[in-house]
């Protein structure tokens, strides 16, 4: 058997070699690196993809309000509308690199602060349903390509591509009517959106009537989000199983499922793992179009909101929060690698 067909968790332990020991440096400045150029390159792109919205910001605050000339000139002075682009553009970064993201012209508060306040319920929220995707995806993943070609794998792999194609948004809105409208001889049984009643509970009565709450968006983000990680687990455990390693693990004796534990499985995680990170970048810009569907306070709520204005500073923050969590995900996943697999990095 060739190094090349060995099991991942094989390569590259023993005595680490010289040129090992300076591989991995260079392999972590450069992932590092690239992180920063990401960033300063989100910074650029969400200052200008955002000015190319239509509408004026000024006009939009205004509306419904008596307002002259002079007015509404003193507000574009006062939020810096009125300064030349590239002088915009300098002031903006200057003050992002500083942490400093600006005042929300319709919150008049600034959007570090509104940021903020909504991280807890999108974390809540997102973070409940990928830890439940996660972990049903990589197992049933991993079940359905282990039997693959049986009724369960059929069977699991037609509602994961049924429900993986399904617009979050529409899937939302269905629940909704079945399940908190009411359709036919199924009642309504939760609520139709918000994060609580408002009724003044506390405890553990508050504890409960939130997750009444979140019952359907977390479902809704669970039937669209195991199925990508079911569909991806599976595929990449496929490619495994072709592998001369195997063969001679179940020629030493190996149980079944002993194979597909300690051998397959982990050398099928590397897509796996790119994409559970990628998941967890997404619990800081939460679900824009499933938290508007159910009126979650939250972080995709408030982006929903910053854009029917447009509120230029708001959602440019709000941006590089989404993507500057997916960037540090992303650096996260290829630092754990090598943990993985020994031979990246080298």
């Amino acid at each position: 058997m060739t190094t090349a067909s060995a099991p991942a968790g094989a390569v590259g332990r023993g005595v680490t070699t010289p040129r090992g020991a300076t591989a991995y440096p260079r392999y972590l400045a450069g992932k590092l690196g690239g992180a920063v150029v990401s960033l300063l390159a989100v910074l650029v792109t969400s200052f200008f993809l955002f000015r190319i919205l239509p509408g004026d910001p000024v006009k939009a605050m205004t509306h419904g309000q008596p307002t002259s000339a002079a007015q509404m000139a003193t507000l574009r002075r006062q939020f810096g509308l009125d300064l030349p682009l590239w002088q915009q553009f300098t002031d903006y970064c200057g003050k992002a690199l500083t942490g400093d993201l600006g005042m929300s012209y319709q919150f008049r508060a600034p959007v570090g602060e509104l940021i903020a306040q909504k991280v807890p319920a999108t974390l809540l929220l997102t973070g409940v349903a990928v830890v439940i995707y996660s972990a049903i995806g990589l197992w049933l993943g991993t079940r359905t390509a282990w039997r693959h070609g049986g009724t369960g794998d059929r069977v699991h792999t037609g509602v994961a591509l049924t429900l993986w194609s399904v617009p979050s948004f529409w899937l939302g809105l269905l629940l909704i009517i079945v399940f908190a409208v009411g359709i036919g001889p199924v009642p309504g049984m939760f609520p139709t959106g918000g994060m609580e009643s408002g009724d003044g509970g506390t405890g553990l009565v508050h504890v409960l009537d939130v997750a009444h709450h979140m019952v359907l968006p977390v479902v809704t983000l669970v039937a669209v989000g195991y199925a990508q990680t079911l569909l991806v687990m599976r595929s990449s455990l496929l490619d495994e199983m072709g592998g001369d390693y195997l063969t001679t693990a179940r020629a030493k004796g190996l149980r079944d499922d002993a194979v597909r534990r300690r051998h397959a499985v982990p050398n099928a995680l590397l897509p796996t793992v790119t994409m559970v990170f990628i998941n967890l970048g997404h619990v800081a810009a939460g679900s824009i179009l499933v938290e508007t569907v159910f009126s979650w306070p939250g972080l995709g709520g408030l982006f929903y909101q910053a854009l029917s204005v447009p509120d230029l500073p708001l959602v440019q923050g709000l941006f590089v929060v989404f993507a500057g969590a997916m960037i540090l995900m992303n650096l996260l996943a290829d630092l754990l690698y090598p943990l993985l697999d020994p031979r990246v990095g080298r």
